[in-house]
């Protein structure tokens, strides 16, 4: 059973961004039945807002890490705090956990050098490193570093995770896949993952929240739109390429 179990937010009427964005207009009620839950929508529909407010609850660095990451010294988060997040409600099975990561492919590059300034006040670096794949993040390349942060630091608690295929490989998506699968069979993590990746939507027994204009809409893996264009588009490029360059010359 997942830890959290259900996200809920009612929506003000008439209300400014992020409440009124299409997909959140009839309110928000997602019910979590599983350790692994995606994400998926159209860039701007509002995933990646509510997966950072989810973060944000649970008491997540908005710039991504635990906890004990503290990327922002002397910034005070809740001066940045989205309404969404104040609006949110949780409900927690069988009490509320805060362990975990929250990952923005965007800035973790930021999250890179936050741990190199820690790694330089350590008395043995070398040893610090092996919690991050043996060396500096920025000395792996950026699927290495992603994997090797999924690897080393990903044990137990909740896992808040936005577009992490952004630097992985396929090969290196089927490898966090298994990571993940590792994880949830020992009963001891959970997922909340956006992404537009067909091959990690796969993922056996994931719940599905598709962010539309009517709503956020729990659909299978074959009604999501990365499968059925990346399905079609593989059958037939040619075709596809031939329609886009002759309406774009």
């Amino acid at each position: 059973m997942p830890f959290l179990s259900n996200i809920n937010c009612s929506v003000p009427p008439h209300s400014s961004y992020p409440f009124n964005l299409p997909a959140f207009q009839g309110g928000i009620q997602l019910y979590l039945t599983n350790n692994v839950t995606f994400f998926v929508g159209e860039n701007g529909s509002g995933k990646s807002t509510l997966l950072e407010a989810i973060a944000q609850k649970i008491g997540f660095n908005l710039r991504g890490g635990n906890r004990n990451h503290n990327l922002d010294a002397g910034i005070n988060f809740q001066d940045y705090e989205s309404p969404l997040t104040h609006a949110l409600h949780f409900s927690w099975t069988p009490r509320k956990i805060n362990n975990g990561f929250f990952m923005r492919a965007e800035s973790f590059f930021n999250f890179a050098d936050y741990i190199d300034e820690i790694a330089k006040e350590e008395i043995n670096p070398e040893k610090f490193y092996q919690a991050y794949g043996g060396k500096s993040l920025h000395h792996q390349s950026h699927g290495e570093s992603f994997l090797a942060l999924f690897k080393h630091q990903f044990q137990a608690g909740i896992y808040i995770l936005d577009e992490p295929e952004a630097a992985l490989s396929p090969s290196r998506i089927l490898s966090f896949m298994s990571i993940i699968n590792r994880l949830e069979n020992s009963g001891k993590a959970q997922f909340i993952i956006a992404t537009h990746s067909p091959i990690l939507l796969c993922y056996p027994n994931a719940t599905i929240f598709n962010f539309e204009d009517s709503g956020i809409k729990k659909v299978s893996y074959a009604e999501t739109e990365s499968y059925i264009l990346t399905k079609s588009f593989l059958g037939q490029p040619d075709m596809y390429l031939r329609h886009l360059f002759n309406e774009n010359p």
